[in-house]
């Protein structure tokens, strides 16, 4: 039997490894949506910030959309959450204006399937810092608050729409 040196086993490994990579592809987490579609479903806001849910769902379906998912109503899968606690602290000012925030969130979700059973629950609870520049004037200064917000909504998506695609 002809033994095959070291070196060539090496070369062929590799060239294998590039081949397999070149053509897309790859190894990924068990993803806990099976399919390609997907539909946003109510999203609770507890908190006393008007308005978080729909920031939260706009941000959610960009993000799938990002990702490949088709947001479509009627989809074998829902998503659906509450935000249960929403809070911005200023960490830092510039002439009296806050220019950072910390915001604080914690959610919860739920994946359901076609019949409505859970197929994954994750609690969600991180700060977020987010910066803004100073805008000079108060009408300014209450569309960075609003930008502030849509910031965190989205960061607080992509953890979401991650913890469903690769679970």
């Amino acid at each position: 039997m002809m033994k095959i040196p070291r070196s060539v086993m090496i070369i062929i490994g590799v060239f294998l490894a590039l081949a397999l990579y070149g053509c897309g592809y790859g190894f990924r987490p068990q993803s806990a949506l099976p399919g390609q579609v997907i539909t946003i479903g109510l999203i609770e806001n507890r908190t006393h910030e008007p308005k978080l849910q729909d920031k939260l769902s706009r941000a959610l379906a960009e993000e799938f959309m990002k990702q490949g998912i088709r947001v479509e109503r009627g989809a074998d899968y829902t998503l659906a959450g509450v935000v249960k606690n929403f809070q911005m602290v200023s960490l830092s000012e510039r002439g009296g204006i806050t220019v950072e925030y910390r915001v604080l969130v914690s959610a919860e979700f739920k994946l359901l399937d076609a019949g409505g059973r859970v197929v994954m629950t994750k609690n969600f609870s991180s700060p977020f810092i987010v910066s803004v520049t100073d805008p000079g004037d108060l009408g300014g200064l209450l569309a960075l608050k609003d930008l502030a917000e849509d910031r965190a909504m989205s960061d607080l998506a992509i953890e979401i729409t991650g913890a469903v695609i690769y679970r």
